[in-house]
């Protein structure tokens, strides 16, 4: 039973201590820009170069940076990529995480000063969450939900001040149409 507890304070230890070195990393890059506005983007890291989501969102975050706003990316492939790919180099940043087997940082923000690695998901969502103003989703899987639905219930919960949320698609795209029907339906009469 002592091992086990040992083992336990142990892996406890270093969770924290490497929670602890993820927000000191991020307060350090994040800090020298706490007066710029910034623009957080999710979307499938899977979206080819040549898919139309690609390419509008790389033209949505050439604008944004081009406007003065800072943009965040999660760093790795597809609409990620592209929005480190559209920005204005100084003004793009990646908040990678690290994964066994993908997302290495896409080539438009890998060796850059403002690209970080997370090991673990709640720090790099907080940073992402206390470091932007807005968010902008692409369609996207799994990820790209928990990160919309994350930041939703943050704003409901008053953990987060209100901000814009885009739900951004091709024209023509009812990607995003059965997820609002769904929150209006089920969600909104105040469960």
């Amino acid at each position: 039973k002592l091992a086990s507890e040992t083992k336990k304070t142990s892996s406890n230890l270093k969770l924290i201590s490497q929670t602890v070195k993820e927000l000191r990393q991020a307060f350090k890059l994040f800090g020298r820009y706490r007066d710029a506005r910034k623009v957080c983007i999710f979307g499938s890291a899977r979206t080819p170069s040549n898919n139309p989501e690609y390419l509008l969102a790389e033209d949505v975050c050439k604008k944004i940076t081009e406007k003065g706003f800072l943009l965040i990316t999660g760093a790795g492939g597809g609409i990620m990529e592209a929005g480190n790919k559209g920005a204005i180099q100084s003004k793009s940043f990646g908040v990678n995480i690290e994964l066994p087997f993908e997302q290495d940082a896409n080539p438009y923000i890998n060796n850059d000063p403002k690209l970080i690695t997370f090991r673990y998901f709640f720090t790099r969502k907080l940073t992402f969450v206390r470091e932007t103003d807005a968010t902008i989703l692409f369609p996207g899987g799994f990820g790209t939900h928990d990160e919309l639905f994350e930041i939703l219930t943050l704003v409901q919960t008053g953990h987060c001040a209100p901000r814009p949320i885009l739900l951004i698609s091709q024209p023509n795209s009812q990607y995003w149409e059965k997820l609002i029907q769904f929150l209006k339906e089920h969600l909104l009469d105040g469960r």
